[in-house]
């Protein structure tokens, strides 16, 4: 007599919440450098890159010699296998030219977001110990020579700092004559696809960012699938408006168009919609990505309709939720009848699910698609860790290739987020519907999601306890229909007949903080609603002043 079946949470009518990306196609195993010369070696007379505000263009043979050169240049200023090569860019041409370039040689590149202020630089700088930047000069308000000379003398592992378009970027590429083509191709031959070649900061709760480092490995097969999910071939041309300082930019754009030999499209150096249909139309791009609020902006545009936007059939959508009604707009007056939307989080790499081609209006905006190809994922109980049947809310974990190495030089951090059995914890509350695909139904912790940028409170409320009005300081994110989610600054003041205005609050993060960190709403409050145990309630404040 056979011994009864224990039993389980779910029935063999309701699967659990686990999937596994099984494919035909193969993970790649090279390196981003050899990945460049077998597209170089493919498709040598079409475009690899065009710089749209620049002005200039590249095959994938003449952008090859240029990441060769300035390969060369980074070997002939001592970096070596392992250093990292801060970049503090918009986007260009360079951006793109430093991303390859510091691969080919083993180098680690940091990416550092523009939008940062001084003393965010000074930290990742000395936590990452970059010993090289590669920086843009100026843009919009940003003074970014002058931030730098502000924090350079506090961050003793910075030898050089080489501009953008002026004498220092000069002297990078003149290096390049010190180092031979040989040199750097056996350099090169030593490099292994699990040796890591980026870091990339995502805010941390404890007030500071914490730095994903990824491999060749995570970030060329991510990027790489993205594309091959949408059909990408040498003959797409994608518009690329998103940052590259971001995965969405730098992997699910960059990557996936070399590793197809598509070209890359940059329209201009930060998120202009009609620097972006302009593109679209002028260099007959195929594909165009984008979060939601910069397709609202794009179909908003006055004189949308005069856009020949006919060449393009496909592209992506991340970083938050898409409305209905921007979708079939997207699908309809865009011509993007094969959009897809993508999920995932810069320690995967980024992309863990995506909607198919094929898939209809109701999954592409009432999911975030189903698991990747050599990926898995699962929903799980946050507290007892157990895989839930689908249908259930828990916590959406991944596992395979796209994994993060770590967190740079934080052990503790790294453990906190992959468990025992390499699973990455992405503290997103989800649900596997019974047909595989997954909806995000909220964050078990506080993160703010603001137009696809990802923002913390704790690092904003700590920064906030410095203004002399401020005794107590709460931050939460509230609905808002652009952007997702709004913050929100509830504070207690110092001083009840003489309470900071909004517009304060403002002046005092300006020159401090990121520009998306910057509370939008403030509310002045006597106390803050407790529970039992002596903890505020932020699930309280959300709901007294968000409107669901």
């Amino acid at each position: 007599m056979t011994a009864p079946t224990p039993a389980t949470s779910a029935t063999p009518a309701t699967p659990l919440s686990y999937a596994h990306g099984t494919s035909a196609t193969e993970l790649l195993g090279d390196t981003v450098g050899r990945s460049l010369d077998r597209a170089i070696a493919a498709w040598p007379d079409r475009e690899a890159l065009v710089d749209v505000a620049a002005g200039a263009r590249w095959t994938y043979a003449e952008f090859g010699s240029a990441v060769d050169r300035l390969a060369r240049g980074f070997l002939g200023l001592g970096v070596a296998k392992g250093d990292r090569v801060g970049i503090w860019a918009v986007n260009c041409a360079e951006w793109v030219l430093t991303q390859y370039a510091t691969a080919r040689i083993g180098a680690i590149m940091v990416n550092i977001n523009p939008a940062y202020r001084a003393h965010e630089l000074e930290y990742v700088l000395n936590q990452a110990g970059i010993s090289v930047l590669v920086a843009s000069q100026t843009h919009k308000t940003s003074d970014y020579r002058a931030m730098v000379d502000a924090v350079h003398a506090k961050c003793p592992r910075l030898r050089s700092v080489h501009y953008i378009g002026d004498g220092s970027w000069d002297v990078l590429l003149d290096a390049a004559a010190t180092v031979t083509e040989e040199q750097l191709h056996a350099l090169e031959a030593e490099l292994s696809c699990d040796d890591p070649v980026n870091i990339q900061y995502t805010s941390g709760t404890t007030g500071f960012p914490k730095g994903a480092v990824l491999s060749h490995h995570n970030i060329l097969n991510n990027g790489y699938f993205v594309g091959e999910m949408i059909a990408y071939s040498e003959q797409d041309r994608v518009c690329i408006p998103v940052p590259f300082y971001h995965c969405f930019g730098m992997v699910m754009g960059n990557l996936a168009a070399t590793s197809h030999g598509a070209c890359m499209v940059i329209p201009a150096p930060s998120f202009d919609p009609a620097a972006t249909l302009r593109a679209v139309q002028e260099e007959r791009c195929t594909s165009l990505y984008g979060v939601p609020t910069m397709f609202i902006a794009e179909l908003n545009l006055p004189g949308f309709a005069s856009y020949d936007l006919s060449t393009l059939r496909t592209g992506i959508m991340a970083g938050s939720p898409c409305p209905v009604e921007v979708m079939k707009r997207v699908v309809a007056e865009m011509n993007m009848a094969e959009v897809s939307i993508c999920y995932g989080m810069t320690e995967t790499s980024p992309v863990s699910t995506q909607t198919r081609r094929d898939d209809d209006l109701e999954r592409r905006t009432g999911t975030v698609g189903r698991v990747m190809p050599h990926i898995e994922v699962k929903v799980v109980d946050p507290v007892t860790g157990v895989t839930l049947p689908r249908g259930e809310a828990g916590e959406l974990c991944t596992r395979g290739y796209s994994v993060m190495l770590g967190y740079w030089d934080e052990p503790e951090k790294t453990a906190e987020a992959i468990d025992a059995g390499r699973w990455m914890h992405t503290g997103d509350l989800a649900v596997m519907r019974e047909d595989g695909y997954v909806q995000i139904v909220g964050r078990i912790k506080d993160m703010i999601i603001r137009g696809g940028e990802n923002v913390y409170p704790r690092e904003i409320e700590e920064f906030l306890y410095a203004h002399p009005k401020i005794a107590d300081v709460q931050v939460v994110g509230v609905p808002d229909e652009r952007y997702g989610e709004e913050i929100l600054a509830c504070v207690i003041p110092r001083d009840p007949d003489d309470t900071p205005t909004l517009e304060q609050i403002t002046e005092f993060c300006r020159e401090r903080l990121a520009h998306y960190k910057i509370p939008r709403r403030l509310e002045i409050l006597t106390d803050f609603p407790m529970t039992v145990s002596g903890k505020v309630r932020k699930v309280e404040l959300r709901r007294r002043y968000g409107v669901e």
